[in-house]
């Protein structure tokens, strides 16, 4: 499929956004936290991937060069958000923000303390503990997107069980990343 599109038939592009749209959307709400950022994120990295699929190596499994394009405009993002966050404050004061139901529904899907002990990690530690867990990626998959190597990334899911045991006292959670 992915070799067709390569060869000009775009037509097969649908069944490649169909086939990868719903953990590249999961993973970007997870990572951004807003449904319509999500979404809009979710589209630009299929728009990019198309444009960009003639780069594509088959050395590298798809979905690994897929979440490594979705890994960095996620973080891009997130950086220029933190930038227009900071513009923001210095030139209005902060108002009072009416939770739209949209995002109420999305707090109700995501556990409070998994919610908050997210925002307190770096975007890329971020980043990484949501491939790992929620979609599962391998560590050799991880090393793909996030391009280092296998055992760092070890070493850091190391650091960071050991940060989320301080920010969290819910042991369910705890459990969990226990289990890593």
């Amino acid at each position: 499929m992915i070799f067709n599109v390569q060869n000009g038939c775009s037509s097969e592009y649908a069944a490649v956004v169909q086939t990868y749209q719903q953990s590249i959307y999961r993973y970007c709400l997870r990572l951004l936290g807003n449904r319509q950022d999500a979404e809009d994120a979710a589209q630009d990295i299929f728009i990019k991937a198309f444009e960009s699929i003639g780069q594509y190596q088959h050395t590298a499994s798809f979905s690994s060069w897929l979440f490594k394009i979705a890994y960095r405009h996620c973080l891009n993002l997130l950086r220029k958000r933190k930038y227009q966050l900071r513009l923001l404050h210095r030139l209005f004061k902060p108002e009072v923000v009416v939770e739209s139901p949209e995002q109420a529904m999305d707090k109700r899907l995501f556990s409070p303390q998994l919610a908050t002990a997210l925002t307190l990690l770096s975007p890329e530690d971020r980043s990484l503990l949501i491939l790992y867990i929620f979609e599962e990626r391998t560590y050799s998959e991880l090393s793909e997107i996030m391009g280092c190597k296998p055992e760092a990334l070890k070493k850091r899911l190391s650091r960071m069980k050991g940060k989320l045991r301080r920010i969290l006292q819910d042991s369910v959670f705890v459990k969990i990343v226990v289990a890593i």
